[in-house]
């Protein structure tokens, strides 16, 4: 893929992400391959990066099954979705009522697709700031967030990015990181930005899905790296900076970056913090 000069600015994230990079993009960029042919992202997350670059042909995966699902509905449905979000309400009864369908599952598993991702996007939008958050039975538990005017219909992105995905080739799947990856050739470039490594015991959030993604995790998809290094496929990785993400990719190209870090559950928590660029390619 070469630079994409006919790039859309209108499509960008339609949802705020935990590790979102969208305040990093120029940094990253500056350490993408020139010229790749499949464009895979393993954990698309707020999708920053991939509505950045535009490709024209991607494989994009998450282990969210509320937010791969959110993809699929802007893809296919975008209409639907945006008469949907118009029915919601930026009230806290509301709210709290909207995020409670998912403890009953009886009640939930008749939502629609559509449905679903309006609600996931309401629940973004007016939720406290913007943490998608859920807890060890996977139910949405971040508090009202008291927006006085959030936009919860943004028509504009949804069809910019409906029309994206509809009109390129772009593989949306859920499943395993490493499964998402079955298929990849050489010539394709790889961009991880898993989970990060916590900074500190007190800093550790894997509420986005209830699976979490621990050490050994992180290890596993170290071995995956290697495995793609050997086949001769380029990635890029972003993670936290810690003296373990450092020793375990050593063998590997290494940049340091600051990130803002924008979500947070406490203002002292948010700053200026030290990530990690990791690629096997000069």
């Amino acid at each position: 893929m070469k630079k994409n000069s006919r790039k859309n600015k209108l499509v960008a994230p339609f949802v705020k992400w935990v590790g979102g990079k969208r305040q990093l993009l120029t940094e990253i960029e500056q350490y993408l391959p020139r010229q790749f042919t499949t464009y895979y992202e393993p954990f698309v997350g707020g999708g920053a990066l991939l509505f950045h670059l535009q490709p024209g042909k991607a494989v994009i995966n998450d282990n969210n099954d509320e937010l791969i699902n959110l993809y699929l509905v802007i893809k296919n449905d975008p209409d639907e979705l945006i008469q949907d979000l118009k029915n919601h309400v930026n009230d806290e009864d509301y709210y709290y009522e909207i995020r409670g369908l998912d403890r009953d599952k009886c009640i939930y598993n008749k939502l629609s697709m559509v449905q679903r991702a309006s609600r996931i996007i309401f629940l973004n939008k007016t939720c406290y700031n913007g943490l998608f958050r859920v807890n060890s039975s996977g139910e949405f538990n971040s508090p009202f967030g008291r927006y006085k005017n959030p936009n919860i219909v943004n028509e504009i992105t949804i069809r910019a990015v409906s029309n994206y995905l509809r009109k390129n080739d772009v593989c949306i799947l859920k499943t395993d990181y490493e499964k998402s990856l079955a298929k990849i050739r050489k010539g394709s470039f790889v961009y991880f930005d898993p989970p990060y490594d916590p900074v500190s015991n007190s800093a550790n959030f894997t509420g986005y899905t209830k699976s979490g993604f621990d050490r050994n995790e992180q290890e596993r998809l170290k071995r995956l790296c290697d495995k793609l290094n050997d086949a001769g496929v380029k990635f890029l990785l972003s993670n936290s900076s810690t003296e373990f993400i450092r020793q375990l990719y050593k063998d590997y190209d290494i940049s340091i970056v600051k990130a803002n870090r924008a979500v947070n559950s406490k203002a002292s928590g948010r700053g200026k913090i030290a990530e990690v660029l990791v690629r096997n390619y000069a």
